[in-house]
């Protein structure tokens, strides 16, 4: 029997206390990220060097003291692998190479050719599943299929990502050969993470609200389904959390279609909502509004009781709808610690 709190949880305990974590926990709200961010010189040099990359991590563990860490990469260096071109526009975020038809999918190196640029990032893990405190679960992640297809289709990030959706609709065997390669890579990149001793993988699928219908089904569940389940084929008992980002109504049933262990739901339900619909299959992860980490003061504190009292009957883990922003200020992270902690 684990005495890891995350862990208890993702195996479906209810937990007088959840255990609790942050997504983008280790950021530019954290004077000390900064500092080690202007030590690697640029974000995807932070994300490659081993000691960097493990040491921003570690920073939110330190400071705060989650259950979890996560491992400190980008969903974009997996396609980078696949031989994509990536570069970061100061102020504008990630670019990319194009992937817009059948020649460039085929062009894209296969599953097993990813390891030697990843190489770093499993030397990241290496470091972390030693230097972790005991108490601390250590997950690991990847961006699903239809969130990093999204980046590789129209070259950055988009509010309606137009260009994969019109990529679907005219060049089905295009789209769907992308989705596969993506898919397969994933599951060889987080088998990977595993085996340098990442507990639990998490799929981030940002963009998966933007999929409606059987599109839904076909492109956020199935890649899902496939991945969680070839990780359990080979690591049976790994822990799974997957975040289909503004799924809605998708959000119900999503674990028990999926096989995963965990779903984690954004702001845009509400937790009484999701305990309903959501927490009756399994465990929740979520989902406090991220913006009360600007804000903070009573109202955080009020905020953060509800998200707790909504969820306290079924298996929780405490976390915020997405990532926390570079405006946060720690102050209120120390304060919403200070609020589950305490009751």
């Amino acid at each position: 029997m684990t005495d890891k709190t995350i862990l208890r949880a993702l195996k479906g305990e209810v937990l007088p206390t959840p255990p609790v974590w942050l997504m983008r926990q280790a950021g530019r709200y954290l004077p000390e990220y900064r500092a080690t961010r202007a030590q690697a010189g640029d974000f995807l040099s932070l994300c490659y060097t081993p000691d960097l990359a493990a040491e921003v991590t570690l920073q939110p563990i330190r400071r705060f003291g989650f259950d979890a860490a996560i491992l400190f990469a980008d969903i974009l260096l997996l396609p980078q692998a696949l031989g994509a071109d990536l570069w970061f526009e100061t102020g504008e975020g990630p670019r990319m190479s194009t992937t817009t038809d059948m020649a460039g999918v085929n062009a894209l190196k296969g599953k097993d050719d990813i390891h030697d640029k990843l190489a770093p990032v499993y030397e990241t893990c290496k470091i972390l599943s030693r230097e972790l405190p005991k108490e601390t679960t250590f997950i690991g992640f990847a961006g699903m299929p239809w969130t990093v297809a999204t980046y590789m289709i129209a070259g950055r990030g988009s509010k309606d990502q137009a260009a994969a959706h019109k990529l679907k609709d005219t060049d089905r065997a295009a789209f769907v050969a992308l989705l596969d390669k993506v898919t397969d890579a994933t599951i060889e990149y987080l088998s990977k993470q595993v085996e340098a001793g990442c507990e639990v993988v998490k799929l981030f699928d940002s963009w998966a609200g933007s999929l409606k219908g059987q599109d839904f089904d076909d492109f956020a569940v199935e890649p899902a389904k496939r991945i969680t389940s070839e990780l359990k084929a080979r690591f049976p008992g790994l822990p799974v959390i997957a975040f289909p980002r503004e799924a809605g109504d998708g959000y119900i049933g999503f674990a028990k279609k999926t096989g995963a262990d965990c779903v984690a739901i954004d702001n845009s339900v509400s937790p009484e909502w999701a305990a309903a619909n959501v927490q009756k299959d399994g465990c929740v992860q979520g989902n406090l509004d991220p913006s009360y980490m600007i804000t903070g003061s009573d109202a955080l504190v009020q905020a953060t009781k509800d998200v707790v009292a909504a969820f306290k009957n079924g298996p929780h883990i405490f976390n915020l709808g997405h990532g926390i922003t570079p405006e946060a200020d720690p102050e209120n992270v120390t304060l919403l610690m200070e609020t589950i902690r305490n009751g």
